[in-house]
């Protein structure tokens, strides 16, 4: 064979090539038909993104999308971020089972774990029984956007903790007791030295956690109320309910594009922050 034959064949983008064919096959022939479909259906034009737009109701859920995401989000790193740090600090058996914590949700349905958490929330529920115990007034959860945010943050918790700990385990903490050798206090030298290394799995396990909030349908439909209504419950109603493509298809395209946008503003800071840490 001869000589640019085999470079070419030894290139590692062909390795990458089944993988592509069955991604086009499986992800891009569904997306571009329902892009179609939000254009043709029920007849050629942009009828059913015009509805979208003059449709108050589907702003004030798309926006309700975004935020019940970027608070989902917010609660998995405050609660993520400690859970990793403890995993690089203790010992290998610790490690383990901290890590088997993290794994075991993986093997329940997430709809198993969805209702779970109608049991714990609903008014007579756990959390209320403990409260009333404990001589506290109950709180309604269920049914609210706070019961969606608990119980997508508990799903989506794995996806925060396992981009932090692979680069948590990747930082020397001799570095960290340098800073307190030169005087540093602890928390400065962990806002100053720690903190900044560990952004980059800040930023991979945000992105992973809150572009997998806002396609989010289960959770929401059963913990959540009318006033927690998500974008997927009514690209659920319009298809299946109402048989109407166009206007579901519109509504996923309006989704998908606001999440690239925010994806484009969102990656030039996260590089830029990066620069200014690596700098330092």
């Amino acid at each position: 064979m001869p000589a640019f034959g085999r470079t070419v064949l030894h290139r590692p983008v062909w390795l990458t090539l089944p993988a592509l064919f069955l991604l086009l096959a499986v992800m891009g022939y569904p997306l571009l038909t329902i892009v179609l479909r939000s254009f043709q259906e029920p007849e050629w034009g942009l009828q059913n993104y015009v509805w979208f737009f003059g449709t108050p109701v589907n702003l004030t859920v798309l926006q309700r999308t975004f935020s019940i995401s970027a608070w989902v989000t917010l609660v998995c790193v405050l609660a993520a971020y400690p859970y990793a740090y403890m995993m690089t600090a203790v010992g290998p058996r610790l490690r383990l089972v901290l890590i088997l914590c993290v794994l075991v949700p993986f093997w329940v349905s997430g709809v198993i774990r969805s209702l779970a958490w109608v049991i714990l929330l609903q008014d007579s529920g756990v959390i209320n029984s403990m409260l009333k115990a404990l001589a506290l007034s109950p709180v309604r959860l269920i049914r609210t956007q706070t019961g969606v945010v608990i119980g997508m943050a508990q799903v989506l918790m794995p996806f925060m903790i396992l981009p932090l700990y692979s680069v948590m385990k990747g930082i020397d903490l001799r570095l960290v007791q340098a800073a307190r050798s030169l005087g540093a206090r602890p928390s400065r030298a962990f806002l100053d030295v720690y903190l900044p290394l560990s952004l980059p799995g800040v930023y991979a396990g945000a992105i992973i956690v809150f572009i997998l909030s806002l396609g989010f349908y289960i959770t929401p439909a059963l913990l959540g109320g009318p006033r927690s209504t998500m974008l997927s419950t009514l690209v659920q109603n319009q298809v299946l309910s109402l048989l109407n493509w166009g206007r579901g298809g519109a509504m996923g395209v309006v989704l998908l594009v606001a999440t690239f946008i925010l994806l484009a503003i969102a990656a030039p800071l996260m590089r830029q922050r990066y620069k200014q840490v690596s700098r330092h």
